[in-house]
């Protein structure tokens, strides 16, 4: 393996870390929410209720919508590297508040701090990765941030369901202290000297990451930047046709993602395996579920340099929009009396296998890869955070109001979630362009 590659594989490893605990984060309450609903292992006297539940799952979102923007401000003004120190310092101390929880308000300002701190990490792992890579396995190194999400994931799914509640601080605790201690030892993003007129500083970085064949190009995209102020920015991101059609590309796609329901089955997988009377145990079912996660995310890295970004986003969103229209189908004869667990008991755990599958083969991936390529790269930071916080911002209302929405009948809300995948797939056809091997220039001129 060229010296070149090993390098920048080590620094996108340690980028995962950070990738890892969002998805730590979002799987969190799978199994913490049935230890609050337990007076033996909750370390609160307050009763958790279904509404309550909802809340406590949502809150990630008030953080997360929040988190974004400081790094899209920072990022700019003291580089991509400091932004990724300041999330993993902010989410150590929602772990240390986790341990010493004593009340029903800790636990909600758990969430939202930690929210607050995944949500700086998640931007910046997208666009520190999108800048350091080489374009021959920059789409590689993107999408294999779904992998380490979804390791995250199936770490709480596996072990939470086995350790205390303050157990469950610890582990997070101890993964964010790596996360912190790593990204020490990483050098700044080659564009955040460029951004600074720092040519000399940001040729070094390139060299030392084995891309010298790229530092003409790379330093030709400061011609990109005219004032640096965030004001300025933020005109950019909607005045120069670039921009705009990317916002309105991966705004798109994003909201579509979240309206999948994605969230409120992560945060709630325990509990619908509860409802839907599945003949497998709820809490392995969920382990299940992670280890399908992190097997097909696997998988993207491996394609999505072959097949290119906008196959694998259409195969994820069919499929994902027919499995949970089978799913919402099982519950809809459920809920009016049949006996559908005596005879296909399997097949909740069958049809959230196949979406969980395909969703992390694309749907979960490609608009973060897509957001790490299409921005200029003087309002990357800034358009990453207007697309992630929107779709955090509908991923909170569709996690709040969840648990409500149950009254209406599981099989409404499933047939709701697979409408939306299958809009996404119509969407990807005649909006999506394909971005396989182009540079970040090329790509900036195709959307032109």
């Amino acid at each position: 393996m060229q010296l070149y590659l090993r390098k920048q594989l080590v620094i996108a490893g340690i980028i995962y870390i950070g990738q890892m605990l969002v998805g730590f984060g979002m799987g969190w309450t799978a199994p913490v929410l049935p230890k609050l609903q337990d007076p033996e292992q909750s370390p609160i006297s307050t009763e958790i209720t279904p509404a309550l539940s909802s809340w406590i799952g949502s809150l990630l979102y008030i953080g997360c919508i929040i988190g974004p923007y400081i790094t899209g401000y920072f990022s700019n003004i003291i580089g991509r590297k400091p932004c990724l120190l300041i999330g993993g310092v902010i989410t150590a101390f929602s772990f240390i508040l986790v341990i010493f929880t004593g009340n029903l308000t800790m636990i909600f300002a758990v969430r939202i701090i930690k929210g607050f701190g995944i949500g700086i990490i998640a931007v910046g792992n997208i666009v520190y990765i999108g800048e350091i890579a080489s374009k021959n396995i920059r789409g590689i190194l993107l999408t294999a941030t779904g992998i380490a999400g979804t390791l995250g994931t199936l770490i709480i799914f596996s072990v939470g369901p086995y350790v205390t509640y303050r157990g469950t601080g610890w582990l997070g605790l101890g993964l964010t202290l790596m996360f912190v201690g790593s990204v020490l030892l990483i050098p700044e993003s080659p564009m955040f000297p460029v951004i600074k007129d720092r040519e000399d500083e940001a040729k070094r970085i390139l060299i030392d990451l084995g891309r010298h064949d790229e530092i003409e190009e790379f330093l030709a995209s400061k011609i990109e930047r005219t004032d640096q102020k965030n004001v300025a920015e933020w005109k950019e991101l909607f005045s120069i046709r670039s921009n705009r059609r990317a916002l309105f590309m991966l705004l798109t796609l994003n909201i579509f993602q979240q309206m999948s329901g994605i969230v409120a089955m992560l945060f709630f997988a325990t509990s619908i395996f509860d409802l839907a009377g599945s003949s497998v145990t709820p809490h392995i079912a969920t382990i299940i579920i992670g280890v399908t996660q992190l097997g097909s995310s696997c998988f993207t890295p491996l394609f999505v340099e072959w097949s290119g970004r906008k196959t694998l986003l259409l195969l994820s969103t069919a499929v994902c929009g027919m499995s949970l229209t089978v799913l919402g189908t099982y519950f809809y004869f459920a809920e009016r009396g049949y006996a559908v667990d005596e005879t296909v008991g399997w097949l909740p755990l069958f049809t959230l296998i196949l979406f969980f599958m395909f969703y992390d083969f694309g749907f979960g991936i490609i608009p973060g890869t897509l957001t790490g390529e299409m921005f200029r790269s003087n309002v990357r930071s800034t358009g990453a955070a207007v697309t992630s916080t929107t779709a955090w911002l509908i991923g909170f209302v569709v996690s709040s109001v969840f648990g409500y929405m149950m009254v209406v009948g599981m099989h409404f809300i499933f047939w709701m979630f697979a409408a939306s995948c299958l809009c996404a797939c119509l969407f990807t056809v005649f909006y999506v362009p394909e971005t396989k091997g182009k540079s970040l220039i090329e790509i900036q001129e195709m959307l032109e």
